[in-house]
């Protein structure tokens, strides 16, 4: 399927206007889908056999469903198809992280980035995870240390100790970790650990022409161009692709002539050299000169120079659930770690996971329900059940915390990963929904504000399809239709 850069890292190009595509993706993306039903207001009585019309199609024979519907007040089931069984959840997975992390953090919750004083001359960079983190804000940091005085740096050391454990989690697909959407997760971490370029045509029978957004990037990367530019108005397509052993890039396909510009994100290889060089170059910027650059643990962190925090959790939550970011909900995991202690050769990311599964049980979900191995669902070692997302849904309803909660997920044909879903129809804005995909894979859980019935919790997830993505989506967001159409009867 195609998809759309994250707005936060498309924000880093200084032209707007170019055309934005990326061939493989699991960060989800707003997909147009209009249901086709045009059913008329219903009773609950009839749901059930309204939805099995959907579902029973017969394109759908050799799929999972798994559906779960229920009263948000009086927790009355008014759907239930397989929603105790486990289910590949895929970005789903999201709405337990997210949860667990804005009961445990609050919203005001924010990461910080450090400069210390490590020695004469030696300034030690200490990062906590904060995915948010770009070059604007290291601007801020060398602002900050050139106030102090420092115009030069003996050696510059990224403190990289913060999270402990693999960068990328070993279950995820090997295709997925050179995509930005498969980024490492590290405590230093810059443009979220993606580098920007952009892929224009040239005169015809020539290769295309690659451009990096920092210039620097052109002298990391060995790039194997085996693309061309093709006649006015020819079809294209052109294939990027990152060597996992290495920082190669291999670039195949074509594109017309007249195409506007293409814009890629590719996850870095090596993230905390990465952080280094950009920290780096911002340095020189302001007129601070940097002998050497490493990376090491052990200072003692007693002179903090300069830092800079992150959005409060609530903004980071935004672009968690609305986006579809991957890296930042792997990040808001690993920062659940500080709420307990981490056990001998236990890592960040395992002992975050303790604390949600802790947060959720105590807020009434299942803990047999579910079966997480990261925070962002890109494993399809999840397991989760339509009955754990709805009790999650419920639980965060009745929190302190539900406001929040709710703003963070996209909203039907208004904004995120829905924008373009339910459009013309009663769902708009009414309906405030996760969505999930992968190979095989769709998922949609949420909130229906039903005009004529009260509020209710859903959760859809598709298994084992052999259908376009496109084609799922299409009878979910029926059934959703379904829902906003409910009436006390």
């Amino acid at each position: 399927m195609s998809t759309k850069i994250t707005l936060s890292l498309l924000f880093l190009f200084i032209s707007t206007q170019i055309g934005v595509t990326q061939q493989v993706a699991k960060a989800q993306i707003p997909t147009q889908v209009t249901p086709s039903t045009t059913t008329k207001r219903i009773c609950p009585a009839q749901l059930q056999s309204a939805v099995d019309a959907v579902t029973n199609n017969p394109q759908f024979n050799r799929v999972r469903w798994g559906i779960l519907v229920k009263n948000l007040a009086s927790e009355q089931v008014l759907y239930n198809r397989d929603a105790q069984k486990y289910f590949t959840p895929a970005s789903t997975t999201k709405l337990l992280t997210t949860a667990a992390a804005l009961e445990q953090l609050g919203g005001n919750f924010r990461i910080r980035t450090s400069v210390y004083q490590d020695g004469d001359g030696v300034l030690r960079v200490v990062g906590r995870g904060d995915p948010s983190l770009k070059v604007p804000q290291l601007q801020v940091l060398a602002q900050q240390l050139r106030q102090q005085g420092i115009s030069q740096v003996n050696e510059l050391i990224a403190d990289d100790s913060y999270f402990q454990g693999e960068i990328v989690h070993p279950s995820w697909e090997w295709e997925d970790l050179a995509a930005y959407y498969g980024a490492p997760v590290n405590s230093l971490i810059v443009n979220e650990n993606a580098s920007l370029l952009s892929i224009t045509p040239q005169t015809v029978g020539n290769p295309l022409q690659i451009r990096w957004n920092e210039p620097f990037e052109a002298y990391q990367w060995r790039v194997e161009n085996n693309s061309v530019t093709a006649q006015k108005d020819e079809p294209g397509f052109v294939a990027v692709s990152r060597d996992l052993k290495g920082p190669v890039l291999q670039i195949q396909g074509q594109m017309a002539v007249n195409s506007t510009p293409n814009i890629r994100a590719i996850a870095v290889f090596d993230p905390v050299q990465n952080f280094l060089r950009h920290f780096r170059q911002t340095l020189v910027r302001e007129g601070i000169t940097v002998e050497q650059t490493s990376n090491g643990t052990g200072g003692q962190n007693e002179r903090e120079l300069a830092a800079v925090e992150s959005p409060p959790l609530s903004e980071l939550l935004v672009e968690t659930n609305i986006n579809s970011n991957n890296l930042y909900a792997e990040a808001l995991l690993r920062a659940l770690a500080i709420k307990q202690p981490i056990k001998n050769n236990q890592t960040t990311a395992d002992a975050g996971l303790e604390v949600v599964k802790a947060t959720l049980t105590q807020l009434g979900v299942d803990p047999t329900s579910y079966r997480l191995v990261d925070g962002s669902g890109l494993s399809r070692k999840n397991f989760i059940s339509p009955e754990a997302l709805v009790q999650t849904l419920q639980a965060m309803a009745k929190s302190p915390q539900a406001e929040i909660f709710r703003a963070s997920l996209p909203v039907a044909g208004v904004s995120g990963t829905l924008k373009n879903r339910l459009l013309d129809t009663s769902a708009v804005g009414n309906v405030q929904a996760k969505t999930g995909t992968m190979t095989g894979v769709v998922s949609l859980s949420g909130y229906v504000n039903a005009p004529n019935y009260e509020p209710l919790a859903f959760s859809m997830v598709v298994n084992h399809s052999e259908q376009p993505a496109s084609v799922v989506r299409q009878a979910m967001d029926e059934i959703v239709f379904l829902l906003t159409q409910l009436q006390r009867c």
